[in-house]
């Protein structure tokens, strides 16, 4: 039973790197369109692909058994990481700039956990089909293209509420917006679509060009930060792109869930009733203004309306974990790189695009704190912990702390790993909050992009941009032993 199982899990990895050959397809198209030279290296990537996902899965094409939630995690787990490594191909294969397998595989997993982190430079002299492939792998992974595949399960006569389940831990993971996995997955998909095409429209209309448009549109709504230029969002210096962008950051930052109802019902009531959704918004200005005044006083922006203009943008980009910036954060003075930093351990709403821990966690751990504090004064009384006025269970609120505590052990092994392997301490704490966050940019060393870091360092901010993006429990059970008992 267990190989029939393995045989499954095996099928499905080898259909959806054959399918991911059809993503090679839109870069190879802008390359043709543009003249850059690179679109034989696409479709080379697109027939190696395919070949290799084809040799996986016809050996066991035939098999077909039912998956246990366990056998969703194993897939999950299997998928992302070999799509982050055949994604490499593209990268790999480039004739200039040169880079190694390491590099590829960083900046493939960069893109599709949507954090944003590069090792390349000269990025304006880089080709528009590359830069495209930067762009799609980010909105590709945005909502996740395991949710996709579960979109196209049917296929395969396999059930996709197990991947949505393993996709999804958070305290939200068993909300479904229509009954069927499949609708669920297409209805997800079809909203992300529409808010990406607007924020494109959006873009194009505020001065960008077209190809500039898209591309930023792909990574701002995926909250994935990566840019067309070197210099970033700052690279347009436009106040009202950058409100654009401002509104899109936030609204992806949002439980799309909201969205969905927000839309069938055809009325705004539903993100006005949401808690999660009301402390986001608080959270997002409170941070603004506090940045703001900072900067003000601290004579970085001569006008307070200045300095409100380069706050806003960073706090939402980082809270948001999206990573675009306007300035170098990490040059302002005082405390604001480190709380900027910080905020990004918050994240965005559960059921985003957004990394992080997700607000609903830290809303939850709040009021467990304040719930403590009460008991100290009346130990017998009875205080529940309550989101939109319904009580919260245990299981809900072990699952939280659990999941706190591997966040933060998580993030301190990897810190110490790397300053184990030559990153200086600065660098090691700023390199390991902006990948297991899928932030990007961080502090140090790595403010600009990861280039200088060894290549050890490289493959453990790979495996921790992969851990924040799944959140931890999807990594880590499979290290438990009992996952591999029968």
């Amino acid at each position: 039973m267990k190989t029939r199982r393995m045989a499954a899990i095996q099928r499905i990895l080898g259909f959806l790197i054959a399918g991911a050959s059809l993503m090679m397809l839109p870069p190879a198209l802008v390359s043709w369109w543009y003249q850059d030279g690179t679109s034989e290296l696409f479709l080379t990537s697109a027939i190696i692909l395919f070949i290799t996902g084809m040799a996986i899965f016809l050996p066991v094409r035939n098999i077909q058994e039912d998956l246990r939630l366990r056998d969703g995690f194993l897939i999950v787990a299997v998928c992302w990481l070999s799509l982050a490594l055949v994604g490499a191909l593209p990268f790999l294969l480039l004739m200039q700039p040169e880079i190694s397998y390491v590099d590829a595989v960083f900046e493939s997993m960069s893109g599709l956990t949507t954090t944003g982190a590069t090792i390349l430079t000269n990025i304006d002299g880089l080709p528009r089909g590359l830069l495209y492939y930067r762009q799609q792998l980010q909105w590709l992974g945005g909502l996740g293209i395991v949710v996709l595949a579960v979109a196209i399960m049917p296929m395969l006569r396999i059930g996709g509420m197990q991947l949505y389940r393993a996709e999804t831990p958070g305290p939200m993971k068993d909300s479904k917006l229509t009954p069927r996995i499949t609708e669920t997955a297409k209805a997800l998909w079809l909203i992300y679509l529409g808010i990406t095409v607007t924020c494109a429209l959006a873009y194009w209309l505020g001065g960008m060009t077209l190809f500039d448009a898209v591309g930023h549109a792909f990574s701002t709504v995926a909250i994935g930060g990566m840019s067309t230029h070197d210099s970033g969002f700052g690279y347009f210096d436009s106040p009202t792109l950058e409100m654009i962008a401002i509104f899109f950051m936030v609204v992806a930052g949002v439980n799309f869930a909201i969205h969905f109802t927000s839309w069938k019902r055809a009325s705004a009531q539903p993100y006005f009733h949401d808690p999660e959704l009301r402390l986001y918004a608080g959270l997002l200005l409170g941070f603004a203004i506090l940045t703001t005044f900072a900067l003000y006083l601290n004579g970085t922006y001569g006008s307070i309306s200045e300095a409100a203009r380069y706050a806003s943008f960073q706090v939402v980009s980082v809270m948001t974990t999206t990573g675009y910036s306007t300035a170098n954060f990490s040059l302002w003075p005082g405390f604001i790189p480190i709380m900027l930093i910080c905020i990004a351990f918050i994240g965005g709403c559960a059921g985003s695009t957004c990394g992080g821990m997700k607000v609903i966690r830290v809303m939850l751990l709040y009021r467990q704190a304040v719930r403590e504090i009460q008991r100290l004064i009346h130990p017998h009384a009875v205080f529940p912990v309550k989101i939109g006025g319904r009580k919260t269970s245990a299981t809900v609120m072990d699952a939280v702390w659990g999941f706190f505590f591997l966040y933060v052990s998580s993030f301190v092994m990897i810190t110490i790993a790397l300053n184990g392997v030559g990153v200086d301490p600065v660098t090691a704490y700023a390199a390991a909050a902006a990948c297991i966050t899928n932030l990007g940019p961080g502090l140090g060393d790595v403010s600009s992009n990861y280039a200088s870091l060894n290549s050890t360092a490289k493959v453990i901010l790979s495996f921790a941009m992969l851990m924040g993006r799944l959140e931890i429990f999807t990594i880590l059970v499979l290290f438990t032993p009992a996952f591999w008992r029968a």
